[in-house]
């Protein structure tokens, strides 16, 4: 198989400089659009006169059969191509002879790539989107069961206040629902067409570059020839929407890694969703939730590798580009991911989180908003309840201990109500205001949260 530039070229390129050079495995995860983008650009050379309309059409019907015949199996990559562009107008060029070679005209291999890998990352960011979507939607179906479930919320990985345990889940729905807003945002950045730019200067030819991109479902064209070949933001994008998407997948699982210890025991864990130990008989690993949080590290990486890659190039095109494919396909990796991370959302045990709840002197500011709601400056409230706690840890007594003499010794200006005020419960209740965990604000929540992933 001849190279597409071998005219200048007096000899074969040394066999080691070619494997080195070689696109062609990097190449495998564009082909199909890479044939795509042939068949809108052959249509454009007939519809514009540029080939006869008759030499167009031989063109892309045989560009279609291979099409279908690269999606069935039947035709694949020549391991001897230098890329996937050679390999499929060699390949036009046997079945239908040098009418074939034609289908190059008023384009480059530079123009060509960067459509391919914009239809990839396209699709890439829709397959991210559905499982992103899935995995919020997951959360939400074990929110509804769990508004009423007390759980201990966490400030520097300490107990803080109660909160509800659907409260919870649905902060880790709000991030995954940021993360489908910039997927949207970096779709519409992906789908400009950079085909008509050549290889950085434009075309001789009267191309158009709109009608292609109309036929390929893009949104716009490209707007200045240098920057169509040389624009890999949108890949970059992607690796930082993927990287982002991992570290919220990541600090879930890590939450589902803590909870199912027998240190906290809020979650156990589902058989099918968990492995053993070779050698210890009792243990039950969150193995998905670990692997989880470890794909995280890689999705970082792949960040600086593309990043890195970009930020000493001078314009407009370089072989290094291709170097952003492994972390572009690495990226991909998250949304697998995602997806086995949902079947692992379950399993929680909401006695084992009211007990923390009732056991950590959750309710102290509450005791606190008892007196400032009663002219009691709240720095002073404060401390009052600071020396309340002081007092029962030592004993290993809790809040709910208090008789209301204790609580009048430290401060005369406490009610009877504060201790019904201490309880778990009405705690909850009590943090109504907007985007607070009462069960009343949660309920509102889950339906606007439902709606939105409708949406």
């Amino acid at each position: 198989m001849s190279d597409l530039w071998g005219g200048r070229f007096e000899g074969r390129p040394d066999p080691r400089v070619r494997r080195f050079t070689s696109s062609l495995e990097l190449d495998r995860r564009i082909a199909a659009h890479d044939i795509r983008g042939s068949i809108a650009h052959a249509r454009m050379l007939g519809r514009q006169a540029i080939i006869p309309t008759a030499e167009a059409d031989a063109i892309v019907a045989e560009l279609e059969r291979l099409a279908a015949e690269l999606a069935a199996g039947v035709w694949s990559l020549p391991v001897e191509a230098e890329d996937v562009h050679t390999a499929v107008e060699h390949e036009l060029r046997s079945r239908i002879g040098e009418v074939g070679g034609k289908l190059h005209t008023a384009r480059s291999r530079n123009d060509q790539v960067a459509l391919g890998l914009r239809l990839l990352v396209l699709e890439l960011l829709g397959e991210l989107d559905g499982v992103v979507r899935r995995l919020a939607t997951r959360l939400v179906e074990e929110a509804k069961d769990h508004v009423d479930t007390v759980l201990p919320g966490y400030t520097h990985l300490q107990r803080a206040q109660p909160v509800s345990l659907a409260h919870h889940l649905l902060a880790h729905v709000e991030a995954l629902l940021r993360d489908r807003e910039r997927i949207a945002e970096a779709r519409r950045r992906a789908a400009v067409s950079p085909l008509g730019a050549a290889a950085l200067a434009g075309s001789p030819y009267p191309v158009d570059p709109d009608g292609v991109a109309a036929e390929l479902g893009l949104l716009s064209r490209f707007r200045n020839s240098i920057d169509a070949v040389s624009d890999r933001d949108f890949i970059v994008e992607f690796v930082f929407i993927a990287a982002l998407v991992s570290v919220h997948a990541s600090r879930f699982a890590e939450e589902l890694v803590l909870w199912s210890s027998a240190e906290f025991g809020f979650v156990d864990l589902p058989d099918a969703v968990a492995t053993g130990s070779s050698i210890m008989p009792q243990k039950k690993n969150p193995d998905v939730a670990e692997l989880v949080r470890g794909r995280a590290g890689r999705a970082i990486g792949d960040l600086v590798a593309v990043l890195t890659t970009l930020k000493g190039l001078p314009l407009a095109y370089g072989s290094d580009l291709q170097e952003q494919r492994v972390p572009l396909y690495d990226a991909a990796q998250i949304a697998p991911a995602l997806e086995v991370l949902a079947l692992v959302v379950g399993g929680f045990r909401p006695e084992a989180m009211r007990r923390a709840a009732e056991g950590g002197m959750l309710t102290a500011t509450d005791l606190a908003d008892h007196l400032a709601k009663r002219g009691v400056p709240f720095r002073e409230a404060h401390a009052v309840v600071g020396r309340l706690v002081a007092h029962l840890v030592p004993t290993g007594r809790t809040l709910s201990d208090l008789t209301l003499e204790e609580l009048r010794r430290g401060h005369p200006g406490f009610e009877a109500s504060a201790l019904d005020e201490i309880r778990v419960e009405r705690s909850l209740a009590a943090r109504a205001s907007p985007g607070g965990t009462a069960p009343v604000r949660v309920q509102e929540a889950i339906a606007a949260v439902t709606e939105r992933l409708v949406r």
